[in-house]
Order: structure tokens, then C-alpha cells, then sequence
């Protein structure tokens, strides 16, 4: 063991099923790091890895180990919370989350730091020249309106993962404990001199995303519900309006029928009208049932993650929410 000081820059990066693209990040990350000429780690964050990503790591740790940190949990929890198991673990004043993936260049983390150095405490990104599909692109675009007309988090670019944060930001992050958020919006929430910057985007060099339809749709109920009410309000409005509408319908077919008599030409129109309105119902069912699910989530006080082993040159820093796991059978 040694007793290094602590370094200036925390690199957290979690890794999923990376295996065959995680030279190639070795490659580009350590000599991009050792350009900057500040003390640095990187604490790599295995959630789960069912290839042979956790294995790579391990050579890894073992040819830097002065500067490589290796976090093993002891399933895939998820990519937001394999991150906050990399904040628990970090020691550096600056924190820059980056995706294994490449698609985020490792040589745009010096002009994060140089915006952390003018005094920001939140650098959030914008991808240029995104190289995702078109469909990703306008979903994006779609969602990130959504969010900034019912929430007060303004991100242009939400998908993005290279972001910087202050020690300040990183140690409030932790001592938050929800089962669902968004990192980069929660963060955003604490910074009091947040900036965006533009970065390079590349296209994804192997494998595939980890993010599925499913999966970005969870991530955007995520922030709507850990964000905001707003959607509830709505739909109680709506429902006074629906209200009052139907009153008033009711009152025009009871005034026709005591008037004019019975009639049948408009019982497809009602149920029209009918089912139009359990839609409606069904909806907000579905809405109040996201909150209702996640305050479920939040009371059983499960936790968010459970550390199998760390793969470190120094103790590891107590405290948190991690559960450390008797060590398993070697990857």
C-alpha cells in the first residue's frame, strides 16, 4: 500500500459488457490523463459484466495500479448507480464521468477541467455532429423540450456522460439516496455555476448501446417524476375539465331527449367519446402509478448496490450506502 495524496482528478467510468473495446480506451485514456500534468485516478466501475470486461480491468489495474481503481459490484444495478458507486470511491477534487464506449473523445477532459479551474462547479456537455441514429436524435430533441416545460433543469444534450462535478457537488450526491434519478439533473439542482461546453462526438467503434427504447423511456420518467409534480397537476385540471365537459353533455342529451325524445344516431359518438376518456383515465392511472411505484421503491430502503470487491493500491473510504459482498469466484 502506499500513501499517495490524494489526486486532483477522479475519472469514474462504468462498464458493462466492454470487453472488446476496452484497449482501445486504455490506448487513448492514460496518455490523455498524463498529458494534463495533475495527479489523477481512474476508477473504473464493473456493473456486472457477463464477457470478459471484469478480467481486462484487472491486467489493467495491475499495470497502472498507482492510478487505477476498479470497482467489481455484484450484479448490473444499472448505469447511474454503478456511477455513484464510482463517486463513493473517489478521492479527487474534480470528478469527470466518461462511457467506456469512446464515443465521448477522453481528449476533451482537459477543456472540462479548464472550465472547473474559471470557477464552475457543474460541466455539462453538447455533443457535436452526434453520431447516433436520426431516431435517437429526435427523441432527444422531443424529450429534452418535455423535460425543460415541466421541470426547471435546463440540459441541452441529456445523453451525454462526460460531465465534470466539484468535490462539493460529488459529496451532496452522495448523501442522496433515491432508487431512481438522473446524475446530471440532480447535479444541476446543487450547482450554483453550472456551464455547458461543446464536445466531440465519435461514432461507437464496436459493440452496441446499452440503452434501449425501453430503457430511455424509463430514464425520461425518471426525471419527470424525480423532478417534478407537474404531471399530476395536469391531469388533475384535466380531470376537473373532463369533469365539467361531461356534466355539460349530460345535460344536452338529458335536454334533447326530454325535448326531441329518444334517439340512437349517437351512441357510436359516445362511445367514442367513452373511450376517449379511459384513455385519458388509464393515462394518469399510469402516471400516478410511476410515482406510486417509486415511492414504493424508496420505502422498502433496499440497497442501491452492493460492492463485490475493489481492486485498489489503497484503502477504500468508508461510508455510504455500499454494501460490500463476500468476494466470489474469480472472472
Amino acid at each position: 500500500m502506499t500513501n499517495a495524496p490524494a489526486p486532483q482528478v477522479s475519472i469514474v467510468i462504468p462498464v458493462y459488457n466492454e470487453s472488446d473495446g476496452l484497449q482501445a480506451l486504455f490506448d487513448r485514456l492514460y496518455p490523455a490523463l498524463d498529458a494534463l500534468g495533475r495527479p489523477y485516478e481512474i476508477v473504473f466501475v464493473d456493473d456486472g459484466s457477463r464477457d470478459d470486461s471484469l478480467r481486462r480491468l484487472r491486467d489493467q489495474h495491475q499495470r497502472r495500479p498507482d492510478v487505477t481503481r476498479v470497482v467489481v459490484l455484484n450484479g448490473n444495478f444499472g448505469q447511474h448507480m454503478a456511477i455513484f458507486a464510482g463517486f463513493e470511491r473517489s478521492r479527487g477534487q474534480y470528478v469527470v464521468t466518461l462511457d467506456a464506449d469512446l464515443q465521448n473523445p477522453p481528449e476533451e477532459i482537459a477543456r472540462l477541467l479548464d472550465c472547473m479551474d474559471r470557477g464552475h462547479d457543474y460541466v455539462g456537455t453538447i455533443r457535436l455532429q452526434r453520431q447516433d441514429t436520426l431516431f435517437r436524435r429526435v427523441a432527444s430533441r422531443a424529450m429534452n423540450r418535455v423535460r425543460e416545460r415541466i421541470t426547471r433543469i435546463r440540459m441541452t444534450d441529456q445523453g451525454c456522460m462526460l460531465r465534470a462535478y466539484d468535490r462539493r457537488i460529488i459529496d451532496t450526491l452522495n448523501q442522496s439516496h433515491e432508487m431512481n434519478t438522473f446524475i446530471p439533473a440532480l447535479a444541476y439542482l446543487y450547482a450554483r455555476h453550472p456551464i455547458e461546453i461543446e464536445v466531440r462526438h465519435e461514432e461507437r467503434a464496436v459493440g452496441e448501446s446499452k440503452y434501449s427504447l425501453f430503457d430511455l423511456i424509463r430514464l425520461n420518467f425518471d426525471l419527470m417524476t424525480g423532478f417534478s409534480i407537474v404531471p399530476l397537476r395536469v391531469f388533475s385540471l384535466l380531470g376537473m375539465v373532463l369533469a365539467l365537459l361531461s356534466g355539460a353533455l349530460v345535460a344536452v342529451l338529458l335536454f334533447r331527449r326530454l325535448v326531441i325524445g329518444s334517439e340512437a344516431e349517437g351512441v357510436f359518438t359516445l362511445f367514442a367519446i367513452a373511450f376517449c376518456l379511459i384513455g385519458v383515465l388509464l393515462l394518469g392511472v399510469g402516471i400516478l402509478g410511476e410515482y406510486v411505484g417509486r415511492i414504493y421503491q424508496q420505502v422498502r430502503d433496499r440497497p442501491r448496490y452492493l460492492v463485490q470487491a475493489v481492486l485498489e493500491s489503497e484503502p477504500a473510504p468508508s461510508g455510504g450506502d455500499a454494501r460490500t459482498a463476500p468476494p466470489g469466484p474469480p472472472a
